[in-house]
């Protein structure tokens, strides 16, 4: 259709179709998709509690002090519980002091996040020194420094009740250790090593101690009785 303009134009307007804003009305725009937060981190308290583990590793000098203090969740309700906060590592030795203090600050701003934490174990124990691990009292082989600071935390995980003690059932650890007693009898050139495990011992695939025999033709893990057979 066509129209005719008789009179004189003195200004004009271009029309198009605008994006809706924020201050459209509903009934223009499309629903907006749920906006999920995440949750705030934890403030820190005036006092914490917690506790202070001494190691001593082949690869350092002087001794590492890994101080990690907990905060208590819930207080005084049934669902009191504690929760890591935070984590300080200590040593004469200043050869690893920058990456150590980076680590401690970014181990403590998750714990501060608040939600699960007990990856951050599997990912530490995962680190592996290009120069080779070493062997702690025990017999369990440590890959690295960092993986060593995995084993201080899972050992207060399990201490505050975040992760579960994994041993051997009773009747599993009598079996265990009836076969101890009967391979070093078999083997009597074989005495046991300061670890409390038979010379020879290979290193277990799961628990990462040198107590792997063979026992009744399959390879068993003396400590953790993983077994090939099984």
């Amino acid at each position: 259709m066509t129209l005719k303009i008789d009179k004189k134009i003195v200004g004009y307007t271009v029309v198009t179709e605008e994006p809706p804003t924020a201050f459209s009305t509903p009934e223009t725009t499309q629903p907006l998709a749920p906006i999920h937060q995440l949750g705030e981190p934890l403030s820190r308290p005036e006092k914490l509690v917690g506790n202070t583990y001494k190691i001593k590793t082949p690869v350092t000098d002087h001794a590492l002090y890994i101080t990690i203090n907990d905060i208590v969740m819930n207080s005084g309700t049934p669902q009191e519980h504690r929760r890591p906060f935070e984590i300080f590592i200590n040593s004469k030795n200043m050869e690893h002091f920058q990456w150590i203090v980076a680590l401690t600050r970014v181990m403590s701003a998750v714990f501060r996040k608040g939600g699960d934490i007990t990856f951050l174990v599997e990912e530490l124990h995962s680190v592996f020194d290009p120069k080779g691990g070493y062997f702690k009292k025990g017999g369990k082989y440590i890959p690295s420094l960092v993986a060593e600071i995995g084993e201080v935390l899972k050992e207060h995980l399990m201490e505050i009740g975040m992760l579960g003690r994994p041993e051997p059932d009773p009747q599993q650890k009598v079996f265990l250790e009836e076969k101890r007693q009967e391979f070093i009898e078999r083997h009597a050139s074989n005495q046991p090593q300061e670890t409390g495990f038979p010379e020879g011992a290979s290193l277990c695939t799961k628990c990462s101690t040198q107590a792997v025999i063979k026992m009744d033709g399959c390879l068993t893990c003396l400590n953790c009785g993983d077994s090939k057979c099984s």
